[in-house]
Order: C-alpha cells, then structure tokens, then sequence
C-alpha cells in the first residue's frame, strides 16, 4: 500500500483547501486530520510541532528519513514537483512557470485580504464564522455554554487580528472593489479558458480557489456577492475541489504568448492592488517602521508591517533573476503595462 501523508488542517482554512485538492489531482495519497495540531504532533506523533503552527501542517521526511511538521504551501507544491513525476503543476516554460509563481503569490496574499476582512471585518459574517469554527473542528457535540465561550475567544481573537491583512474602516472600500473587480475578471476569463493557463490547472489555480472556497463557500456577504455576479466562478469553485480525473495527457498549458487578454486583465488587477503594498511594506521592514502608509488605487492604505510579505517580495525576485535573459524579456513584454513591472526592477 502506498505511504499515506498525514496532513494535519481545518475545512475553514483556505490553504488546507488548497493542499487537499492539490494532493487530489496529483493523486497523492493522504489521510487527513482535523483538530488540535500541536497537541496531536506532541502527544500522538512525539514529533515536535511547527512555529508558529500553521494550516495546514504536514509530515514529511527530512533528509534523513525522520517525519517533520512541514508548513508553507509553495515550498511543498515545489517539493512534489520533483518527488512525484506525474500530473505536475508548475509550467515547463520558465517565463509561463514564473507568471504562475506571481499568480499563486497573489492568491496566497492578496486574495486572502479579501477572505479575511469578509469573515471578520462584518458582525454578520464574524457570527458565522466564530460559531462554525469551533463545531468544524471535529466539536459539533460541544455543549451550548462552552460553544458560547469559545465563540467569543475566537471573535475577540481574530478580530483583533485585521491588521494582519490590513483590514480597517479606512480600507473596507479598497479590499471590497478589489474583491468585486477580480471575481469578475477570473469569471471573463473562465468563459474562454478552464483554468489561468489553458486546459490544465496550474499552482496558481490552486492557490485562488483555496481562498476562494471561503469567499464563496463558507462567508456570506462574500458568498452572495459571487452568487449575484460570477456565477460562472461560483461553479469553477466547485469544479475544483475534486480534479483526481483530470485527463492531463490530452491538455496542456497555453504559452505565454498565445495567453487571452483575460490573463492580463487579471494580472493588471496584481499590479493596481497587490505591488504598492508589496513595494510600501518592504520599505517599512528595511526602515524599521511598525506601520506603512501608501496611496493604492487612488485611496490611502495603512496597516501595520508583515515580515511575512517582504519576504515574498524578496523571493519574487529571487525567482525572477534565476531566468535567462531572453525570459526575462518575454516575461517583460507580457506584464508591459500591467504595474508589475515595478517589482521587477
């Protein structure tokens, strides 16, 4: 029998989504546990637990044969890439593979604005989501006065926690149009592609529908808003949870160059958006500010530094300055005009 990874998550974590359907695809055999990761870890499993803990959280092997909590989604995907030879998910074309990288990025830490601020930012959605959680965990017999105390925990926790993502009353506007526009431009894009490159899924696709089955799936004022206007996305959603019987033998990526202009729509959405706050937060670390303030899309935007994404900056260009020249020109050529340009220098 094949050795099944043990993934440890929740149903309301966005990149627990993204791990689970992407061990679907790839056909990689999993067993997957809900609840208390730390305690599980220590207690069950005598391996020590990630800092911080993060989901989702699995075990894999170092190099030297022993299990270790492995967190971070993107290092794994890459990981996978090389352990496990069929159904791949990152382009063989370098310049394709790294617009790719930019849209898994922009799905792990931009879209997630949006699905943070709509599940805490509204009391409606902050209600939902601080009864459901603690019942998800495996916990739909706790008893109504611990429910009633966990809730508030939960609530006066993660509340307090917007300024992670940079949600306030002076952004609400900004995250709310962002959220609106991009739902629309990836359902105009799916209406002429199955996927962000062509006929087969890609990381990036993964990355945008982990979040995306909260936004759609799980908080209401961000679920009805899809359902009112991207319905076509409220059926991709769904479409993606399970791609185990993809045929990928008979699809293939589109090139970068043969890309609809849907694909640069969405990335202009990138580069409106997620590149000022990139570039302002990065300042904000190397100058050892604890909050930044920039203009993005005609508004001001404040929220304190995230030493979590100066390091995507970083790792963006990084992954850019590894590339040939003649991708680097290509993949100049496709963002002209678009403001990603700016991250790229």
């Amino acid at each position: 029998m094949t050795e099944r990874i043990k993934v440890f998550g929740a149903p309301a974590s966005p990149y627990t989504q993204k791990m689970i359907s992407i061990m679907r695809y790839r056909h990689i055999a999993y067993e997957f546990y809900i609840g208390d990761v730390s305690g599980r870890l220590s207690r069950i499993e005598g391996i020590e637990p990630p800092k911080p803990v993060l989901l989702p959280t699995l075990l894999l092997k170092d190099g030297q044969g022993n299990l270790k909590a492995t967190t971070d989604t993107t290092p794994i995907i890459k990981r996978f890439e090389n352990e496990y030879p069929d159904r791949k998910l990152l382009p063989e074309d370098p310049a394709l593979s790294f617009i790719n990288y930019l849209l898994e990025d922009f799905g792990d830490e931009w879209v997630t604005k949006y699905m943070f601020h709509y599940r805490w930012y509204f009391e409606e959605d902050a209600n939902n989501a601080s009864t459901i959680l603690p019942l998800s965990d495996l916990a739909t017999d706790m008893d109504d006065g611990t429910l009633k105390e966990v809730k508030k925990m939960i609530h006066d926790r993660q509340h307090g926690r917007l300024w992670v993502v940079g949600s306030n009353d002076t952004t609400a506007k900004l995250i709310d149009s962002s959220y609106r526009r991009f739902i629309k431009l990836m359902d105009d894009h799916l209406s002429i592609s199955r996927f962000l490159f062509g006929e087969k899924p890609s990381s990036a696709d993964f990355a945008i529908y982990g979040q995306l089955t909260q936004l759609i799936g799980f908080d209401p004022t961000s679920r009805r808003i899809a359902s009112e206007n991207s319905l076509r996305l409220v059926s991709w959603v769904d479409v993606m949870a399970d791609l185990s019987g993809h045929d990928v033998n008979n699809s293939n990526w589109t090139s970068l160059e043969d890309s609809p202009p849907s694909l640069k729509e969405i990335m202009k959405e990138f580069g409106q958006m997620y590149v000022p706050a990139l570039l302002a937060n990065a300042k904000a670390i190397m100058e050892g500010d604890e909050t930044w303030e920039t203009e993005i899309d005609g508004s001001t935007w404040k929220q304190k530094a995230f030493p979590y994404q100066a390091k995507c900056l970083k790792w963006i260009k990084e992954e850019f300055n590894t590339l040939s020249k003649n991708d680097k020109t290509r993949i100049k050529t496709f963002l002209k005009g678009t403001g990603c340009e700016a991250i790229l220098d």
